[in-house]
């Protein structure tokens, strides 16, 4: 494949990968709802250890 190829669709699948995102969190607010819980996931894990 050539590289310019390649690049194209990269970038294809993380744009559809980005839209779906924000797709399921519906608004800004619900990105934060969403990091701050994953973020306190990770708090937890270290937590344990």
């Amino acid at each position: 494949m050539k590289p310019t190829l390649v690049k194209t669709i990269i970038g294809l699948v993380l744009g559809a990968s980005f839209a779906l995102g924000l797709a399921g969190c519906n608004t800004i607010a619900g990105i934060g709802k969403d990091v701050e819980r994953a973020g306190e996931v990770v708090q937890d894990a270290a937590k344990k250890r």
